[in-house]
This record gives C-alpha cells, sequence and structure tokens, in this order.
C-alpha cells in the first residue's frame, strides 16, 4: 500500500469537522423578525455565551467537549448574523383586516376544517405549532389576502381554496 493513504499515527484523534452553517435566507431577502422572534433569538444568545459556552470552553480538552463548543460556535456565529441583519417589523395598527408578516390567519378549508398559520421570519419557524416563513408558498398565498377573501393554494394533495376567517397579531 501507499504512503499516501496512511495516517502518520492512527490512534491520534481526528480534527473536528466544522461544516459551513448555511445561509438561512436566499439571496436578496430581508431577514424580518417579529419583535418576540427578536427577542427569542437574543435571549438565546445571551444564554449560549453566557452560560453554556464558558464551561465547555473550559473543558475543551476532552473530544466531546471540544466537538460540542464546535456546534456551540457555529449557532452563536449564525444568531449573531442573524441578529446583525434583522429588521424588527412591529405588528401593524389595527384594523386588522389585511394579512401582513406576523399575522395569525386563521383559514377555512372547503371541508369546513379551520386552520392557523402565523407568518413569522425565517428564524422563527415552527411547523409543530404552524409557525410558518414569510418566504413559504403558503405564506405567500396569504399575504395581503383579506378577512373572508377566498385563496387558492396547491397543496400536494391539490388545489385548495382557502377562506380568510380571523387575522389577528401578537
Amino acid at each position: 500500500m501507499s504512503k499516501a493513504f496512511t495516517r502518520e499515527s492512527d490512534d491520534a484523534p481526528e480534527p473536528p469537522v466544522r461544516p459551513r452553517a448555511a445561509p438561512s435566507l436566499p439571496p436578496g431577502a430581508k431577514n424580518y423578525l417579529t419583535p418576540a422572534g427578536a427577542r427569542k433569538l437574543n435571549g438565546e444568545l445571551d444564554e449560549l455565551t453566557n452560560v453554556e459556552r464558558p464551561p465547555l470552553a473550559a473543558a475543551k480538552a476532552d473530544a466531546e467537549a471540544s466537538r460540542r463548543l464546535a456546534q456551540m460556535d457555529l449557532r452563536i456565529a449564525h444568531l449573531q448574523r442573524s441578529i446583525l441583519t434583522a429588521e424588527i417589523v412591529p405588528p401593524p395598527a389595527a384594523p386588522w383586516d389585511t394579512v401582513r408578516f406576523g399575522a395569525t390567519v386563521t383559514v377555512r378549508e372547503p371541508g369546513g376544517e379551520e386552520t392557523h398559520y402565523r407568518l413569522v421570519g425565517v428564524d422563527e419557524t415552527d411547523l409543530d405549532r404552524d409557525w410558518i416563513s414569510w418566504l413559504s408558498p403558503i405564506a405567500r398565498a396569504l399575504l395581503n389576502a383579506r378577512l373572508g377573501q377566498r385563496v387558492k393554494f396547491k397543496f400536494p394533495a391539490g388545489e385548495k381554496e382557502l377562506e380568510i376567517m380571523g387575522i389577528t397579531y401578537e
């Protein structure tokens, strides 16, 4: 076997791989955040940098701590970048008859089932809570719709007409 395919020491630990963080926004898109989302990201950044990171940095001789520290540093860099580029969008003044960024929209499907979607920033997206990115296809269909309006949206199961039943803001 060629020496080019062997290591000097097979016992030496491999250096941790630091994957590059993928950009969360497409080029040219604004980084909108709700005021609550900005507070949450700032709180997470504060918790990571002031509470969780110092003990890991002190124990970085430990391979697991070093790996976790590298992951944490990536998350901290992402949060810092996100907060730095954020445009915080306050809720619009009442009356709330048009869907805008930050809205919680209640829609009724043709079968009568109602669903609530909250249009939030990319870093606030939480599909388990039906918080959808303002860049998602369904959010784009709902944006600027008015109370009582019917909006067509093509779901994977087929196209449906959604009626805007309610619009609220936090």
